[in-house]
Parts: C-alpha cells; structure tokens; sequence
C-alpha cells in the first residue's frame, strides 16, 4: 500500500515569503492528495546556525532587492496584499505565534496563513496574545483555549525540537519545503515541490 505524500513546511510565523507562497502550497497539496506537515521555527537562531547574516549587516541594494522590489512583484503575482513598509512588530518573539500555529493541529494552515496575512496586510502584532485570540476567534477556533495551549510546556517543546530539527537538516530560511527528504528553499520552487509529488527528482 502507498503511503500518502507529505510536505514538510519548516517556516516562521513573521516569514513574507512564507506569507506570499502559503496558499498556493495549499493549492498544492490539495491537488496532489498530499499532507503538510506544518515546522514552525525561532528564525535567528536556525539562521545563526546556517551562517546567515542579519538584515542590519547586509547591504541596502540587498535589502532593498529581496526584502523590497521582490516582495512587491511576488505580492502583485499571487495577488496577496502587502504592506508598503517593514511590519512595525516584525522581530517581536515568535515563540507565541508558532506556538499558536503548532496547537491549531489540523488547522495548523489555516491558523498560519492568518497570523502571515495580519503581520503582512494589517500590520498586526503576531507576538500579542489578543489578537492571536481574535484570530483564532475569527477562524472558528476557541481563542482561550488556543492560546492557552500555544504557552504551554508542550507546545513549546514542539517549538523547540522544530528549531532543532531545522538546524540539523540544515535549513537556512523560511520557508523550506521537503519531499521525501528532498529539501527545496524557498516559495519561488513551489513548482518544484509541485512535480517532486508526482514525480521525485532524480539524485
């Protein structure tokens, strides 16, 4: 008997990218019959790890490249709104959000791509424990209890291992995507994740 596809999703809860592919790797995997398992992870450390260089030691065209003019054109082309500067609350801690990510279980994606679409569109405060709350409010979930849960000891052991697990596969942004342990960086190589569940690439 197969076993189902999956698609590991390692990724941030204040990722853009992460926000710009979210549902298009949805559409994905409805497609394929496949199940994403959801990774959040504490962004600078796994960064740390891979020896990436934080966004204040890199170059203004750099910034101005990836984190600008790119954003923009990727946000046009999945015809997702986007704010017009860097979220206010953008490196606020994201063990909250993660955690509120990791607690919504089966609706881990739906819980994601609200907490991207308020940090991206709304300029929302994804680390404040209310608007986590009305979030979840607003999907149909029980805010309390969700919230609640995404603190808890378990939950943030989940996070963690998420962290760690990230470092030891060597991922180095967000998001990241592995198919059978295939690993594909990036929202940009979605329609690579696309063809490696039909047909996986060779090595």
């Amino acid at each position: 008997m197969q076993h189902p596809k999956t698609i590991e999703y390692f990724y941030s809860a204040h990722s853009a990218f992460a926000y710009l592919g979210a549902w298009e790797l949805q559409r994905i995997a409805d497609a394929a019959g496949a199940e994403i398992i959801h990774r959040p992870f504490d962004f600078a450390p796994v960064m740390a790890a891979a020896g990436g260089q934080n966004i204040q030691k890199r170059s203004r065209s750099h910034i101005h490249y990836f984190f600008g003019r790119e954003i923009r054109r990727w946000s046009e082309l999945r015809n997702l709104p986007l704010l017009r500067h860097r979220p206010t609350y953008h490196d606020h801690p994201l063990a909250l959000a993660n955690g509120a990510i990791i607690a919504a279980g089966a609706d881990a994606g739906r819980m994601s791509r609200a907490i991207l679409q308020a940090h991206w569109r709304d300029d929302a405060d994804f680390a404040d424990p209310e608007t986590l709350r009305c979030l979840a409010d607003t999907l149909g979930l029980d805010g309390d209890n969700l919230i609640h849960a995404a603190g808890s000891a378990t939950i943030q052991a989940q996070h963690r291992a998420n962290t760690e697990e990230a470092i030891a596969r060597s991922v180095f942004g967000s998001p990241t995507y592995f198919v059978e342990g295939d690993m594909f960086y990036g929202q940009d190589r979605l329609f690579m994740v696309e063809r490696a569940l039909q047909t996986p690439f060779g090595r």
